[in-house]
C-alpha cells in the first residue's frame, strides 16, 4: 500500500467508485479508495438498480440526468459490461391530485430537455398491460428509465478509475482519522497507514462512523428496505414474445411500490408505512454481504394495493424476498460537499438512489474538490444545508417520516410533522394561542399564518383555507400596520480591526457609513451569486449581516474560508441568541414612536439607518428596512427581551389596529415590488446583473472583492438571462416555482418563486428569460397544472412604484 496520496476515498460502492473515477477523468490521478471488504458490499450490491431521470428538484435532476447519459462511457471505456436496460418509464397516478403533481413534474422537466409525456390510463396500459387502467387517472411517460446492474456498474467506475491511475486496496479498513497541522490526513487502517491532502467519506452504511472519527455527527441513518421477486409470469414472457421489448419501469405512487421486469418475472419494491431504521445507533462493522431477514407481513398493506393495481401478480409465485439495508438523510437527498470547520474533508453519503445520482454527485464533488466550485447548483444535496440541530434523535425522526412518505404527495403547503417542534422562541406560545400554523424551517418554527380558531391547513395545490386570511393580513400592513416575528433570519456578527476590509473583499457592495445598511451580493470566484445579504454598520469594526436563515451553515462555511489568518477579524453566527420582530405599513412609525424617546423621523431615522435604541425598557437594535415594501422596521433583540418587546408593541399598536401577519403574507408582500429571494431567484446558477442586483454591485470601489472581474465581464456583455415578473390570468391556483415560461409558444425560461400578490389582486411569477426577449411585452405564457395560461410582462412593481412609502 502506498504511503501518501493527494486523495484517500472512503468507501468501495457505486458512490465511491464514481468519486474515485471522476477525480481521475479530470486529472487527479494520484487517488486511492479503501474499502473495508470487497466492492459493493455495503448497500450497493442488493439494490433493485432502478434510474431515471425525472426529480422533484430540477437541478437534482440535471445530475440524475448526467449519471444516466454516463452510463454508455464507463461500459465502453471499462470494457465492464453494465447489464444496462433502458427500458423506459411511467409515474402513475390513482388520484387527481397525484395527477396534479405528475402534470407540475412535467413542467419542471420542459426547460430541461427531459421529454416527458402525459398519457389516459387506457394509454398506460397499451404500454404496460400488467395494470389495470381502472385503478388510475393518468400517467406520465418517460423514455429515459431502466435498470442495470448493481455489480457491473460499480466495478465499471473503478475498472474506468485504475486505467486512469487510481489504486483500489480491499480489505482495508480505516480505524482512524487524524488531521496534521499541515492541514493533511493520517488515514490509518488495519493495513497501514496512508497520508492524504484530502479524505472523502464516500462510505455508505458506516458514514456515521467515519464522521464520527474527526468528531461529526451526519444526519444519515439506513433504514430496512424490501423488494421482492416473482416466479417466471406468462404475461411477462408473452409480452417480451410479441413485442420484442422489455416490461418497463413503473411507479405506482399512490400503492407506494415500483416494479420492473427480471428475468421471465417482475420485481416489486415498496416504501411501507410501517418502515423500520436499521442499526440507528451505530453501524457492524463486521456486517457485509448479508442480508436482513424477511419481514413481509410488514409490507403487506402495500403489497395488497399493488397487487388491485397489477392484478397479475395475483397469480404470481414469490421466488425471493430480499431485505436489505440502504441509507436516507432526513429530506432524503444526498450529502455532499466539504464539511465546515474540517480542512479537506468531504461528505458523498445518504446517496439512496445510487444508480440515479451517483455519477452526478461524482461529477460534482470532483469539481468542488477540484476547481473549488461543484459547477452545478447544487444546494438541495450539499451536506451544509443542516445545521447542528440534526441531531442522531432529529435525523432517526426525519428520516422515518420521509421513507414513509417517499411516494407521498408533498403538497405546496404541507408542513411535515416529524421532529417538530424542535427549536422555538420566546414568543412561539403567544403566536400559537393566536391562530399560529406554524413551518419549521432550519430546525425552527415559523409562524406561516394566523388561522381563525379551529382552523388548520388544508392540503392542495390549488389555492386552500389559507387565501382569504393571507389576504386580510397582507392588507392589514398595506393599510396601517402589521407585526410578524424574523427571528428565522440567520444573523451574524463581524468584529474587529480587520472587519471592514474582510467584509470589503467578501461582499460586492460598498460599505456603508456608521449607522446605515445596504443591500450586499456576495459572488464566487466566477462571479456568480452566493448570498445576498443586508450589510449594518453598528460602529467603527463593528458589522450585523442578515440573510437566509436556511443558508446559515453554508454561508459560514464559505465566511470562515475567506477569513485572514492573523485573527484581526471576529465571525460569530448568532443564531438564536439574536431574535427579531418586524413592524411594517404606514403607521409603523408612529408605533414606534410611541415606544422610544429617540427622534424616529425621516429626517433623523431615514430609510436604511439603524441604531440602538431602547424600546420600553427593552434594549434592541433598530433598522429601518422592511421586505415587505413598505414603510417599516426590523427589532433586534437579546430572547430575554423578546415577550416583553411583543407585548408592547400589541399593546401599543392596539389603537392601529396592528395585525400579526405570518411568512406567507410576507411572500405576497414582496411580490408586490418584484423582490427576489435566496435559494429561487438569487443562487449560484445567476450573476448579480442577471438577478437584478447589478445597481448593488460596486465595481469602481477600490477593493478587489472575489468574483469582481467576471462581475465586470458579465455587466459588458450583458449574461445570457434576465429576472423578470409576469402577472398571470390564473384561476383557483398559483405558481409555485420551477414552472415553464413561454414565449411566443416555445419554452424559454422558468418561474422561480411565484404566489398570489393579495394587496394588488395579481397572481405573479418570477422567473428567468433571455436578456434578448425579456422586455418583450407580447407573447409570454406559464404552464399550471398541466395549462398554458396567459401572462403578461409586469415591468414596474405593483405597489409604490417610485419607492416613496418606504422611503418616506
Amino acid at each position: 500500500m502506498k504511503s501518501h496520496a493527494k486523495v484517500v476515498v472512503i468507501g468501495g460502492g457505486v458512490v465511491g467508485c464514481s468519486v474515485l473515477y471522476h477525480l481521475t477523468k479530470f486529472g487527479w490521478t494520484d487517488v486511492v479508495l479503501l474499502e473495508r471488504s470487497e466492492l459493493t458490499s455495503g448497500s450497493t450490491w442488493h439494490a433493485a438498480g432502478g434510474m431515471h431521470t425525472i426529480n422533484g428538484d430540477p437541478n437534482v435532476a440535471k445530475l440524475q440526468k448526467y449519471t444516466v447519459e454516463l452510463y454508455k462511457e464507463i461500459q465502453d471505456y471499462s470494457g465492464q459490461d453494465i447489464g444496462l436496460h433502458m427500458t423506459s418509464g411511467l409515474m402513475l397516478a390513482a388520484t387527481p391530485q397525484r395527477f396534479d403533481w405528475l402534470k407540475s413534474i412535467l413542467a419542471k422537466g420542459r426547460y430541461n430537455g427531459l421529454e416527458a409525456t402525459l398519457l389516459t390510463p387506457k394509454e398506460a396500459h397499451e404500454m404496460m398491460p400488467l395494470l389495470d387502467p381502472d385503478q388510475f387517472v393518468g400517467a406520465l411517460y418517460d423514455p429515459v428509465e431502466g435498470h442495470l446492474d448493481p455489480y457491473g456498474t460499480t466495478h465499471a467506475y473503478a475498472r474506468s478509475a485504475k486505467k486512469n491511475g487510481a489504486e483500489i486496496y480491499l480489505h482495508t479498513k480505516v480505524e482512524e482519522l487524524v488531521q496534521r497541522e499541515d492541514g493533511s490526513w493520517r488515514v490509518i487502517t488495519n493495513q497501514g497507514e496512508i497520508i492524504a491532502e484530502h479524505v472523502v467519506n464516500a462510505a455508505g452504511l458506516w458514514a456515521r462512523e467515519v464522521g464520527r472519527m474527526v468528531g461529526l455527527e451526519l444526519p444519515v441513518l439506513a433504514m430496512e428496505h424490501m423488494y421482492l421477486i416473482t416466479e417466471d409470469m406468462p404475461e411477462v414472457a408473452d409480452f417480451n414474445r410479441t413485442t420484442g421489448k422489455e416490461l418497463m419501469h413503473c411507479v405506482d405512487f399512490d400503492g407506494e411500490i415500483y416494479l420492473r421486469q427480471e428475468r421471465q418475472g417482475m420485481l416489486m419494491g415498496t416504501y411501507e408505512k410501517a418502515c423500520r431504521p436499521w442499526s440507528p445507533v451505530t453501524t457492524p462493522w463486521d456486517f457485509g454481504h448479508e442480508l436482513l431477514a424477511e419481514d413481509i407481513e410488514r409490507i403487506t398493506p402495500e403489497l395488497e394495493v399493488g397487487f388491485r393495481h397489477f392484478p397479475a401478480f395475483n397469480k404470481a409465485g414469490i421466488k425471493k424476498i430480499i431485505n436489505g439495508p440502504f441509507t436516507f438523510s432526513p429530506d432524503g437527498n444526498p450529502l455532499v460537499g466539504p464539511v465546515r470547520g474540517l480542512t479537506n474533508y468531504w461528505s458523498a453519503c445518504a446517496v439512496m438512489a445510487g444508480f440515479s445520482q451517483g455519477g452526478g454527485v461524482g461529477l460534482a464533488l470532483a469539481n468542488w474538490m477540484i476547481h473549488g466550485d461543484p459547477g452545478f447548483d447544487v444546494f438541495a444535496m450539499d451536506v451544509s444545508r443542516y445545521g447542528d440541530y440534526a441531531t442522531l434523535a432529529y435525523t432517526n425522526a426525519k428520516v422515518r417520516e420521509n421513507y414513509a412518505r417517499r411516494f407521498s404527495i408533498r403538497y405546496p403547503n404541507e408542513e411535515l410533522p416529524a421532529a417538530r417542534p424542535l427549536l422555538t422562541t420566546p414568543v412561539y406560545d403567544k403566536l400559537k394561542a393566536a391562530g399560529g400554523i406554524f413551518g419549521a424551517s432550519y430546525g425552527l418554527e415559523q409562524a406561516l399564518w394566523f388561522a381563525p380558531a379551529g382552523e388548520v391547513d388544508e392540503f392542495s395545490w390549488r389555492r386552500s383555507n389559507d387565501f382569504d386570511v393571507v389576504g386580510a393580513e397582507a392588507k392589514a400592513v398595506r393599510d396601517s400596520v402589521g407585526l410578524m416575528e424574523t427571528s428565522g433570519f440567520a444573523k451574524y456578527s463581524v468584529k474587529g480591526p480587520g472587519a471592514e476590509a474582510f467584509l470589503d473583499r467578501l461582499l460586492a457592495c460598498r460599505i456603508p457609513a456608521v449607522g446605515r445598511m445596504t443591500l450586499a451580493p456576495m459572488l464566487k470566484h466566477d462571479g456568480k451569486l452566493i448570498g445576498d445579504f443586508t450589510l449594518a454598520k453598528l460602529g467603527e469594526g463593528d458589522f450585523l449581516v442578515i440573510g437566509s436563515g436556511i443558508a446559515e451553515a453554508y454561508h459560514m462555511r464559505w465566511f470562515e474560508s475567506q477569513l485572514p489568518k492573523d485573527d484581526s477579524v471576529e465571525l460569530k453566527a448568532l443564531g438564536l441568541s439574536l431574535l427579531g420582530l418586524s413592524i411594517a405599513g404606514p403607521n409603523a412609525r408612529k408605533l414606534l414612536e410611541k415606544l422610544t424617546h429617540q427622534d424616529v423621523s425621516t429626517a433623523a431615522f431615514p430609510f436604511m439607518s439603524i441604531r440602538r435604541m431602547d424600546l420600553g425598557m427593552a434594549p434592541a437594535i433598530v433598522g429601518r428596512v422592511s421586505y415587505t415594501g413598505d414603510l417599516g422596521y426590523e427589532i433586534w433583540m437579546k430572547p430575554e427581551h423578546q415577550r416583553y418587546l411583543f407585548d408592547l408593541l400589541m399593546e401599543a399598536g392596539a389603537e392601529f389596529g396592528v395585525r400579526l401577519f405570518g411568512l406567507r403574507a410576507l411572500n405576497a408582500l414582496r411580490l408586490d415590488k418584484s423582490y427576489g429571494s435566496w435559494a429561487r431567484e438569487y443562487r449560484p446558477l445567476y450573476g448579480p446583473f442577471e438577478a437584478g442586483l447589478g445597481r448593488f454591485v460596486a465595481l469602481s470601489k477600490e477593493a478587489d472583492f472575489i468574483g469582481k472581474s467576471q462581475a465586470a465581464k458579465e455587466k459588458a456583455e450583458g449574461g445570457a438571462l434576465r429576472l423578470r415578473t409576469f402577472i398571470l390570468a390564473a384561476k383557483d391556483a398559483d405558481v409555485i416555482g420551477d414552472e415553464p415560461i413561454y414565449h411566443n409558444g416555445a419554452v424559454c425560461g422558468w418561474v422561480t418563486s411565484g404566489g398570489y400578490a393579495h394587496a394588488s389582486g395579481a397572481s405573479v411569477a418570477v422567473g428567468y428569460v433571455p436578456k434578448e426577449i425579456a422586455d418583450e411585452e407580447q407573447g409570454w405564457s406559464i404552464e399550471l397544472l398541466g395549462e398554458i395560461l396567459a401572462a403578461s410582462l409586469q415591468a414596474q412593481p405593483l405597489f409604490d412604484v417610485e419607492g416613496t412609502r418606504m422611503r418616506s
